[in-house]
């Protein structure tokens, strides 16, 4: 959590975020992913300075165990003074115990942001669904939770002006925004409707126009004239190395040349003939690409 400090910006993690994004469509199925089509609904997770400071926690963890499908999982909410923003006790289950960071108890609407967080550290504990190391694993944590559609409120927890900042979670604010356009992408659903950070809102137009780089790549025909021309001419040279883009070329088992190429939905590696117009079906996300090879 950065709490009047310095808030890192970019991309630096944009790898493990689409490696992330792999893993999750790997381990759950389009099909189970489909699911998670509706994000976690900002009157669902509301929390005023009025409520109840213990019984609103629970309830908006209610809401978030409800929001990933964990009907047997009991979350024990408690708040404590820590360096963290929250810290969830990955046991055995079905009581997990989760401790918020003291500074909640006064900003209660972020609440919400820092329990999606943790219960999908819950989600990913039951799915068996972990990266090598903890620094991967909490941007892992991070992504699942915008890409099922409960990190939002994680983009909204971000704030920051000449005097103060605030950012909850391990991804920058572009980071987010990107797994976020990713998502509505996928679901053509809308989240910066509800952002009540303009931070949030800004860093969320960004994160959208990187994920449409994504489509804008070649062989897609979506690529542009500049990336079109490099292409050709890495073809001609073909299958020699291509540093610095995302496809590679390489012969098939008959001696014909192939590209293969990130999905621009699941980051999975497709690979297609070299051929001229084709059309590929993505068979992790089920995805349509229309490429020119």
């Amino acid at each position: 959590m950065t709490n009047d400090g310095p808030v890192e910006h970019g991309y630096p993690h944009l790898e493990t975020v689409r490696a992330s994004i792999t893993a999750l469509y790997r381990r759950l199925s389009w099909d189970t992913v489909q699911t998670f089509a509706g994000s976690v609904a900002p009157a669902d997770v509301a929390f005023c300075d009025t409520d109840d400071l213990y019984l609103g926690a629970q309830r908006v963890a209610r809401e978030m165990v409800r929001h990933f499908r964990l009907p047997d999982a009991r979350l024990v909410v408690s708040f404590r003074e820590m360096t963290h923003a929250a810290n969830v006790e990955l046991a055995a289950g079905p009581e997990y115990f989760v401790e918020l960071n003291g500074r909640f108890r006064t900003h209660r609407r972020d609440i919400g942001a820092a329990l999606a967080h943790e219960v999908t550290h819950v989600y990913l504990h039951r799915l068996d669904l972990s990266f090598p190391s903890t620094a991967e694993n909490e941007i892992l944590t991070d992504t699942v939770a915008a890409y099922l559609g409960a990190g939002w409120l994680l983009l909204d927890a971000y704030r920051e002006d000449s005097v103060s900042s605030q950012k909850l979670g391990y991804l920058t604010p572009e980071e987010f925004g990107y797994v976020l356009a990713k998502r509505a992408l996928v679901f053509h659903e809308d989240p910066s409707v509800w952002f009540t950070s303009p931070q949030a809102y800004t860093a969320y137009v960004r994160g959208m126009a990187e994920a449409r780089r994504d489509e804008q790549q070649p062989p897609l025909t979506g690529a542009g004239w500049a990336g079109r021309r490099r292409y050709a001419r890495d073809r001609r040279h073909a299958p020699g190395p291509q540093p610095g883009v995302g496809y590679a070329f390489s012969p098939d088992g008959g001696g014909r040349l192939r590209v293969s190429f990130p999905c621009p939905t699941c980051q999975q590696r497709i690979r297609v003939p070299v051929r001229g117009r084709v059309r590929a079906r993505c068979s992790l996300c089920r995805t349509v690409l229309e490429c020119d090879t």
